[in-house]
């Protein structure tokens, strides 16, 4: 799960289960609420995949005042910034394992994280970010906030 806006481009959760089912979907969204503990109003930005579309998922949402918010089926620019984050992780981290693919899952759950955690949040230069990390972007907007 992503984050972007107005409030960078961090990675918040990875929560990696053994399908993409509902369930799948369900505790990266905890987790990232767990996280971020958002005090504002917090939107999720999907596709209409059934994961998204289920009770428990909207119970979950709800349960932690997390808008859902859904794109237009077929409209590809409408999750522009969450395809922009996994072709980034793909072409900087899966594509550089042997054969393009991680040797077993609780491979995958440490590389990511430690890709997410070691390298993206934190030291990564984006552009869309004035060439600031999320980390150090997110630093910058909160000393911002309080000298106001």
């Amino acid at each position: 799960m992503t984050q972007g806006g107005n409030h960078g481009q961090k990675a918040l959760s990875t929560g990696i289960q053994g399908s993409a089912g509902r369930a799948g979907s369900i505790l990266p969204l905890k987790m990232a609420v767990a996280r971020r503990r958002p005090r504002n109003k917090v939107t999720h930005h999907s596709d209409h995949g059934s994961q998204y579309t289920s009770d428990p998922f909207r119970e979950v949402c709800e349960e932690s005042d997390v808008t859902v918010s859904m794109g237009s089926v077929g409209d590809c620019y409408d999750n522009a910034m969450a395809e922009s984050f996994f072709a980034t992780l793909e072409t900087e981290l899966i594509d550089r394992q042997p054969r393009g693919r991680f040797a077993s899952r609780e491979q995958a759950r440490s590389m990511i994280f430690d890709y997410l955690e070691g390298f993206y949040n934190t030291r990564r230069l984006h552009s869309s970010l004035g060439y600031l990390s999320p980390m150090e972007f997110e630093r910058r907007h909160a000393e911002a906030k309080v000298t106001k």
